[in-house]
């Protein structure tokens, strides 16, 4: 397969086109140019030839009367076009390879349709000029600009050849960062996906408003949101650390708020000062913020939950 893309300056977009395909398949000559007579004999080729055409593999978005959008209205770009064509067989190749584990087709595609709602729209909103992907400078449009040689590495290169050749190495170094990424996006996803069972059928205590994890690795916060209403804090078990954690449950998944706090005086106390105010002896730590603590012993984060339970229990009697 000859995978062809424009040469000079690169973007997120093509670089995310590209990564997909490669991925897909390894063994592709890849050559970046914009002369037409290589274009034309190209088996895909990425934001370059004036074409749109998913059957004959041209997955351009420049050419005029170009009005290829998602059913959000989000307009496509390059990536967004090859992601739409790929990104299902994509996820599917790095969820087995990576993950271990065989996706179902819809499966697939359901995943796929949320990593471009995560991740790929922004690079073809930030491609067009209709959005940021991310305030400041290292939303990640902004991070795979960033790998283009600069005029700084232009002037100590020469320009023409020498400057190209750096460039196409930049490339080639972004194209394993974009891999890097998706195979972990699909592995997250994976490991969310294998974690719901695990989570809905852990132990509740405390007549149902504490729940505890035996794995505190397992992703449990969307299930207990969605479907626990009445679980305000979960236990876990921190393998790696050896500690039992204390959480509370974010009222959305874009807030910082919690159903409730950990008590007001746990706030920023570690060890002998959190083991006085709560009476735990291995009473390990409370985030300034309070939504997570610690304590060596089952025994002992089962306490400190019973505590913040009741302070939740009499805050709601004043």
């Amino acid at each position: 397969m000859l995978i062809v893309t424009h040469g000079g300056k690169f973007h997120a977009d093509d670089a995310w086109a590209v990564a997909v395909l490669m991925l897909l398949y390894p063994d592709a000559e890849l050559v970046r140019t914009r002369d037409p007579a290589i274009i034309a004999q190209g088996d895909v080729v990425i934001d370059v030839g004036g074409e749109w055409n998913p059957a004959a593999g041209r997955f351009d978005h420049h050419q005029k009367g170009f009005d290829g959008a998602r059913v959000s209205g989000v307009p496509y770009a390059s990536a967004g076009l090859v992601w739409r064509e790929y990104g299902a067989r994509c996820v599917a190749l790095l969820a087995e390879r990576h993950a271990g584990h065989k996706l179902s087709d819809d499966a697939a595609q359901q995943m796929a349709y949320a990593i471009d709602a995560d991740v790929v729209q922004y690079l073809d909103l930030s491609d067009v000029g209709a959005a940021r992907n991310a305030p400041g400078s290292y939303g990640l449009s902004a991070i795979v600009s960033g790998f283009n040689p600069n005029w700084m590495d232009e002037q100590r290169l020469g320009y023409g050849a020498p400057a190209e050749a750096y460039r196409d190495a930049q490339f080639r170094r972004v194209l394993d960062m974009l891999s890097d990424l998706m195979i972990n996006a699909v592995k997250y996803r994976v490991g969310a996906l294998l974690a719901v069972e695990q989570v809905r059928h852990a132990e509740l205590l405390e007549g149902g408003r504490v729940l505890y994890l035996k794995n505190g690795a397992l992703p449990w916060t969307a299930i207990v949101r969605k479907e626990m209403p009445n679980v305000l804090f979960v236990i876990s078990y921190n393998v790696g650390e050896q500690r039992h954690m204390i959480h509370t449950v974010p009222v959305s998944a874009e807030s910082f708020d919690a159903r409730a706090d950990l008590p007001a005086a746990w706030a920023g106390l570690r060890d002998a000062d959190l083991a006085a105010v709560t009476g735990v002896p291995d009473a390990g730590f409370c985030h300034n913020g309070r939504f997570i603590a610690a304590a060596k012993s089952f025994d002992g984060i089962l306490e400190m939950a019973r505590q913040a339970l009741r302070e939740v229990d009499a805050g709601s009697l004043l």
